[in-house]
């Protein structure tokens, strides 16, 4: 993996709980505006709605770096759509590029021919 990919792969992880958190918020805040006076709706929304673009947009770039199959980017999509999805996308992100490292090390200690 070179450090492009790398990279992209640690934009979208790091936006995809943020952006995960932003959503549960916003849910929060759509109960707690029809229930009481408290409205932080559109306040939440603008802050929700940025970090989605930001989401799409790594995610966008970490597709086309990886060469990731049609089904694994669709399921990258669909969990930043999901209100805890985000938080299994990190761990998912988390797990390819520590196994993305593991075998670039062994390819350049010549341990494997991957």
């Amino acid at each position: 993996m070179d450090l492009k990919t790398a990279s992209a792969l640690r934009r979208l992880r790091l936006v995809s709980a943020p952006e995960a958190v932003s959503f549960l918020i916003l849910l929060l805040c759509s109960v707690l505006k029809r229930t009481t006076d408290f409205n932080a709706v559109p306040v939440m929304g603008a802050i929700h709605g940025v970090l989605f673009v930001l989401y799409v947009i790594f995610w966008l770039d970490a597709w086309s770096r990886t060469k990731w199959n049609f089904g694994t980017a669709a399921l990258y999509f669909v969990l930043s759509v999901l209100p805890t999805g985000g938080f299994f996308a990190e761990r998912k992100l988390r797990r390819e590029s520590e196994n993305a490292v593991i075998a670039a090390r062994a390819r350049e200690e010549g341990t494997v021919n991957a």
